[in-house]
């Protein structure tokens, strides 16, 4: 934020959204990568904006895997976070849009998308859905807050980057465009507390019906021409391609065709 806008602005009430990660190698639980950079964007906000209120959401249950992954978010420089108590395959969106009714925050932090579960990227739009709120996905920078309006930027594709002015109350969605979290520190993450609150869970019933099973290593796709612009393109498309190495077949069976088929498969490990 600009020096001479800062003191013409007021502090608002943030309200970050956080859930349970996972490490994309061992699959343990974490902070989510999407989900604390949206808690370092209201942090950024907070030291810049005197009188900002920040609130730590988190709708799940509470146990020893994701106590561990939450305390990630605390160890940023929290003192609390409120879990919003519920059990698994419970619908989150539902609690978190009643509790947002109800403490009416001026700004809603999110994640793009979740890193477990169905991670669809749907949950921030069905807030804003059931709220009645603005939405803006994509935020790289929140620049000022005056008179109950907020300047975001926006991030496009390519670096390209986009000012917009939304009026308050509004939910903003954070990807990696947002800003890089600090590391969580482990004594202030081990002192922080949780502030539990009775909610009234309801079934998840879309993902009630899901199969989750270990993904497969898929095959390994054939080679694709790449090219930066479409004169490019156009002229790998319609050059003759190279031989190497290949074979022409002229007057065979259609068994001989179909092994021939199959030995170039094979070959370029499509099949196993």
């Amino acid at each position: 934020m600009r020096p001479d806008l800062q003191q013409k602005q007021q502090g608002i009430d943030v309200a970050v959204l956080v859930s349970i990660g996972r490490h994309p190698t061992t699959g343990r639980a974490r902070r989510a990568e999407q989900d604390a950079r949206g808690l370092e964007l209201a942090l950024s906000m907070g030291a810049e904006l005197p009188g900002t209120q920040i609130s730590v959401l988190h709708a799940g249950s509470q146990d020893a895997d994701s106590e561990a992954a939450l305390r990630g978010y605390l160890g940023m420089g929290l003192e609390s976070m409120t879990l919003l108590e519920q059990p698994e395959g419970s619908d989150a969106i539902s609690t978190l849009a009643d509790h947002l009714a109800a403490t009416s925050p001026q700004l809603v932090i999110t994640g793009a998308r979740a890193e477990r579960g169905e991670g669809s990227g749907l949950l921030p739009y069905a807030l804003a859905e059931q709220l009645g709120w603005p939405l803006v996905n994509g935020l790289a920078a929140v620049e000022t807050v005056e008179n109950g309006v907020v300047t975001l930027l926006q991030a496009l594709p390519r670096g390209q980057r986009r000012r917009l002015k939304v009026r308050l109350p509004a939910i903003i969605s954070v990807d990696e465009a947002g800003p890089v979290a600090r590391q969580s520190a482990f004594g202030p993450a081990r002192r922080a507390t949780f502030e539990v609150t009775a909610t009234t869970p309801v079934a998840d019933t879309e993902l009630a019906q899901w199969h989750v099973a270990p993904a497969r290593k898929r095959p390994k796709r054939l080679k694709i021409v790449k090219a930066a612009s479409a004169r490019d393109r156009f002229k790998a498309a319609a050059s003759k391609a190279e031989g190497k190495g290949g074979q022409i077949l002229t007057d065979v069976t259609p068994e001989q065709g179909a092994e021939a088929i199959y030995k170039l498969l094979k070959e370029e490990d499509v099949l196993r």
